[in-house]
């Protein structure tokens, strides 16, 4: 086993604080990984403290990792020492089902393994997540980072760049498309962005008026506040594609309502439940739908895609152990958009 210093919570009470990990030896088709930076979700919160309910402890988080082979396996052939690589927010599938097999293992019908807070294959190990400085990872579950994204700017592009390209290209948003962006913080902002880049006509709605500037900086054609209650009934039966990204609360069927004839809603936040009345879907044949991640093949496209474009994340990029003050900051919408790890800082790295 690998000693690999780390960052972990004790409990869903406790701060995060230095942990020291055990990471396997490289098997046969294995990749060791140093890690060189971690985004930080804000799933990370949720699990940290167990807000979703079964938590494991200790928890090493982080899902949104970059950094370089330090060396493979015996028999991989895809990658090799020195190749700069990505790991996402599943570390493993079952390969077998249909879902699997169809290159969507993040619906993996007896679930994925996730790359941290979850178990290995075996139901016993442990996972832990990129608040560390090495990781191992099977072959197949690795993806290349293309040159000329910045490795800060890469690390939420496995995360909340590919949750956002997901819905946006497998319900076949294009050019010329009305595309709006409900919620403007680390998935909203690349939603922006990719929707853009897609060639759609995009708008950021948001309660916060104070957005408008940054939403319009990150490429956004419109922007409307929503604090405004007026600003629904003055753009019903507008939008061809709205991605809410919002985790809180709010009223799906204000929302629905500004889709046009066939219009798509697709929900990749996840707040507590809201109604859904059966009228502003049938009235125009809208549709609520949800999406999740990317599979591997997906998340690589989309990181070609983002290299084609320039696209990246706009970060933030902290120490190691400013992760506490992170997280509240996060909590008050203090970060334009996404905290990314140096994992040079790491104790003991």
């Amino acid at each position: 086993m690998l000693k690999t210093p780390a960052y972990a919570a004790p409990s869903k009470t406790a701060p995060l604080g230095p942990l020291a990990i055990d990471r396997r030896e490289p098997g046969p088709h294995d990749v060791l990984i140093d890690i060189r930076f971690c985004g930080v979700c804000h799933s990370d919160i949720h699990q940290v403290r167990d807000e979703w309910g079964g938590s494991i402890y200790p928890m090493v988080p982080g899902h949104e990792i970059v950094g370089t082979v330090a060396r493979v396996g015996d028999g991989v052939t895809r990658w090799k020492a020195g190749d700069v690589v990505g790991v996402g927010c599943f570390v493993d599938s079952c390969r077998t089902c249909a879902a699997c097999e169809g290159g969507e293992e993040q619906y993996c019908e007896k679930g994925m393994t996730p790359t941290y807070n979850g178990r290995e294959r075996d139901g016993k190990t442990p996972t832990f997540g990129g608040y560390s400085t090495r990781i191992t990872v099977n072959e197949d579950y690795v993806v290349r980072i293309p040159d000329g994204i910045p490795l800060e700017g890469a690390a939420p592009l496995l995360c909340a760049g590919i949750t956002t390209y997901s819905p946006l290209r497998h319900f076949g948003v294009k050019a010329g498309d009305r595309v709006a962006i409900v919620g403007l913080g680390g998935l909203g902002h690349m939603g922006v962005k990719i929707a853009k880049a897609m060639g759609a006509h995009v708008t950021v709605l948001s309660h916060s008026p104070g957005k408008r500037d940054d939403a319009l900086k990150l490429g956004a054609d419109e922007f409307l506040a929503t604090d405004d209650s007026a600003v629904f009934a003055r753009n019903k039966n507008r939008f061809d594609f709205i991605l809410d990204t919002v985790s809180a609360t709010h009223d799906y069927n204000a929302y629905l309502r500004m889709l046009r004839l066939n219009g798509t809603m697709v929900l990749v936040g996840i707040p507590d439940p809201s109604p859904v009345s059966a009228g502003p879907l049938v009235s125009r044949r809208r549709r609520l739908a949800g999406s999740s991640i990317g599979g591997i093949r997906e998340t690589q496209e989309m990181l070609d895609f983002c290299a084609e474009h320039g696209l990246q994340a706009d970060v933030e990029v902290i120490a190691m152990d400013r992760i506490n003050e992170a997280y509240e900051r996060m909590l008050r919408s203090d970060v334009r958009y996404r905290f990314v790890i140096d994992t040079a800082t790491i104790q003991g790295s």
